[in-house]
């Protein structure tokens, strides 16, 4: 028996889930590198992609998927808005914002399910 057995998975996981879209993420990093950022085009893109994400966050609070459908849409609400007004509060920080929320999420959804 070779020691490459139980890596199978992880290869197919490689070339199929990674490869994909680093290969699409290399090449957006290439040929944008030389765009200007205040472009017409590029600000339409990051408006796209700021509606395709309020869409996505707005499913998932009303028609929440698996275990968040036990937590109610009070606390979902709260959850999100402790995590905008983190956002501003630290400068447009996308990581605090996520960071606060997602632990409102969870202390109050705990509580309160519990």
């Amino acid at each position: 028996m070779n020691g490459f057995e139980g890596l199978w998975g992880y290869l197919v996981l490689v070339l199929v889930g990674f490869l994909p879209a680093d290969i699409w993420r290399l090449l957006g990093v290439i040929i944008g590198g030389g765009l200007d950022e205040e472009s017409e085009l590029l600000v339409w893109v990051r408006t796209v992609a700021t509606a395709i994400l309020a869409g996505v966050i707005a499913k998932i609070l009303f028609f929440p998927p698996g275990s968040l459908a036990a937590v109610p849409l009070s606390v979902r609400l709260a959850a999100i808005t402790c995590g905008f007004a983190a956002f501003l509060l630290a400068r447009r920080s996308a990581f605090i914002g996520l960071a606060v929320g997602e632990g409102v999420l969870i202390a109050v959804g705990y509580l309160v399910v519990r």
